[in-house]
């Protein structure tokens, strides 16, 4: 008899190109960055920093910055210091 499994992890969050990001763990936490894309390994993305350097960091440690009062000028200009 076959079982319908139910995965009761929840959903990884989806982000797409321009969505603003912040590094919510890892050693660089805080940092704030535009999602650009995922890497061919898709437990990486590259984002684009506030300095404006594009860097690659695991998706685990990403979360959308929402809620941050922070737009996507500000992250380009530096503005944004937590």
């Amino acid at each position: 008899m076959q079982r319908n499994m139910v995965d009761s992890k929840s959903d990884p969050p989806t982000f797409h190109e321009g969505d603003e990001v912040v590094l919510a763990t890892g050693s660089h936490q805080g940092t704030l960055g535009i999602f650009l894309r995922l890497k061919a390994d898709v437990n990486w993305a590259d984002i684009t920093q506030r300095s404006g350097n594009v860097r690659s960091h695991p998706m685990e440690w990403l979360a959308l910055a929402a809620g941050l009062g922070r737009g996507p000028s500000e992250i380009k200009s530096g503005a944004n210091k937590l």
